[in-house]
């Protein structure tokens, strides 16, 4: 086998062939799997490829297993997909079952019309020459390498290449243009001239991609190990300025009287980049890339100054869900997670200042709670000055703002704090529907205990509250 196969694959793919020739088909293993291997990257599934029916195969597989698993087919696609635990460690491994087909498309559509076909036509309707690459698993000649387009020499070469002219693997599904700088990203790749050019020229394309697929793809160039190598390409191609206009509105630096400002596009990238290397969340990272989102709509220069964005922060936070709806990403914790990172990003250089309060910090570490760390990690990510003497003395100030959390943290267990009387019990005190009334109430009891003003206790805070209520008339 011109791949190298762990026992627990060998096994599971023995299965595949014995079920494909007992069925008189022939089978390859095709795509990831197979440049995966070859790359010696893990992988947990693979892509199955048959002259026949791929449900016909999936159940013979299937039926090999003991407890057989379940297939899941659909049968206007001809695929057939089952999920069988690795041998002796149990870990789920996928495989997905397809005939051979050719496809043909109209402009005006990513769904192909298809019909069966060979090995030959499925190995062209692939989206790059490092993805037709298959293994035959036929008795005649078992482990053979078929690769009729140079996926080999491309793979040694890091290169992406189109199978077909790129115009038309490209015009034929425009997803593929974002694919292509997907896997430059994930794999570190070039992609070949020629497919670079083709990309820019059909970028208008990607018009006619959902959103839900190409913000799929988007995600994944985000939890690459360096994810602005997608954003460049994404940038310099024309796509990003059509999926994303918000982000491309940042890019650029304006001179005004010998002033001028950062290119916020490409520190937003370095931000991105300096937070991947510390974190793998998703959502994090979603965090640098929308932290100065808001920099277009409020800059604006002052004389004898320079340019400002004041309250960048502030709209930028409010922007935040409607970038989660057009993008289709969840309305959830998750945006409330990013919408807060936005809003808080500048509170703790704020507190790099000599003589802050203990009642700053416990502000920041309440309205940060849980995500503090995390708040944090952004703030260090957002470091990008080429000066190392001023990054270093950053670096410090923030390490100084981590210790005197931890000491009002542990003083005062703010991340987790709740008020001594909550809102139902001020109702209950002072006999009031919801209303207005109610949250000035808990609002000022909350405000009195974070500026210290009142002692974090239920006595305390009952003696304040009535107090506070008879000031605005109520009880």
């Amino acid at each position: 086998m011109d791949i190298e196969l762990n026992e627990q694959e060998q096994l599971i793919i023995a299965k595949i062939a014995a079920a494909a020739q007992e069925l008189g088909m022939e089978s390859y293993l095709v795509g990831g799997f197979v440049r995966d291997k070859l790359l010696e990257r893990t992988t947990k599934d693979a892509d199955i490829v048959c002259v026949g029916d791929g449900i016909e195969l999936a159940n013979a597989v299937a039926a090999k297993f003991h407890p057989a698993p379940r297939v899941s087919f659909f049968k206007n696609f001809g695929t057939a997909h089952i999920n069988v635990p690795m041998p002796h460690t149990n870990e789920p491994f996928d495989i997905e079952f397809v005939g051979a087909r050719k496809e043909s498309y109209r402009r005006d559509s990513r769904k192909p019309q298809v019909q069966p076909g060979s090995l030959d036509d499925d190995q062209k309707r692939r989206d790059f020459t490092i993805n037709a690459l298959a293994i035959s698993l036929n008795k005649s000649d078992y482990g053979r390498l078929v690769d009729p387009f140079g996926g080999m020499k491309h793979l040694e070469e890091k290169k992406i290449v189109t199978p077909l002219e790129p115009e038309q693997t490209f015009s034929d599904d425009p997803l593929r243009m974002m694919r292509a700088i997907r896997f430059a990203t994930q794999l570190n790749f070039t992609i070949a001239s020629e497919t670079l050019l083709a990309i820019s020229d059909q970028a208008e394309r990607i018009k006619i991609i959902s959103q839900e697929r190409i913000t799929d793809e988007l995600n994944k160039i985000i939890k690459a190990p360096k994810p602005s190598i997608g954003f460049d390409l994404l940038y310099k191609t024309g796509l990003l300025q059509l999926i994303f206009p918000k982000m491309v509105a940042l890019a650029g630096a304006e001179i005004v009287d010998g002033h001028g400002h950062k290119d916020n596009f490409y520190h937003t990238l370095q931000v991105l980049d300096n937070v991947a290397r510390q974190s793998d969340d998703l959502w994090l990272r979603w965090a640098a890339i929308l932290h100065d989102i808001a920099k277009p709509a409020t800059k604006k220069f002052e004389e004898g100054h320079g340019w400002t964005f004041h309250g960048h922060e502030v709209v930028g936070g409010r922007m935040v869900p409607r970038i989660f709806s057009e993008l289709k990403l969840p309305a959830n914790e998750k945006m409330r997670f990013v919408k807060k990172l936005v809003e808080l990003h500048l509170r703790p250089i704020s507190l790099t200042k000599e003589d802050i309060t203990d009642s700053a910090i416990r502000r920041l570490l309440f309205d940060a709670g849980e995500d503090f760390d995390a708040l944090m990690t952004l703030c260090e990510a957002d470091i990008t000055s080429k000066n190392r003497q001023k990054v270093r003395r950053y670096i410090e100030n923030f390490k100084l703002v981590r210790e005197r959390c931890k000491e009002v943290e542990e003083k005062d267990q703010i991340r987790t704090w709740q008020p001594p009387v909550d809102g139902s019990e001020i109702m209950q005190l002072f006999n009031l529907a919801p209303s207005r009334p109610v949250g000035i109430l808990k609002d000022s009891l909350k405000d009195a205990i974070l500026d210290g003003e009142v002692a974090n206790n239920r006595e305390a805070a009952l003696e304040f509250l009535k107090a506070k209520a008879r000031e605005i008339g109520v009880g």
